[in-house]
């Protein structure tokens, strides 16, 4: 299960593959092999965020100096 989750395979998916009814289970059983991935899209998401505002500061700042 692990090796799936690693491979980005969506847990929806691994349910259907290991029998669960629902994904709910399959977090509940696999907790522990689950929070490292959940963990790494939570900082990847961070990281594209954090560029997007990045760059919406960058032209909001463009903005002010071409009005100016």
């Amino acid at each position: 299960m692990s090796l799936l989750s690693d491979h980005g395979i969506p847990l929806e998916r691994i349910a259907l593959l290991v029998g669960h009814s629902s994904q709910a289970t399959t977090e509940a059983v696999y907790r522990k092999q689950l929070r490292p991935v959940i963990t790494q899209g939570a900082e990847a998401m961070d990281d594209i965020f954090a560029e997007d505002q990045e760059g919406e500061d960058t032209e909001d700042a463009e903005e002010r100096d071409a009005v100016a």
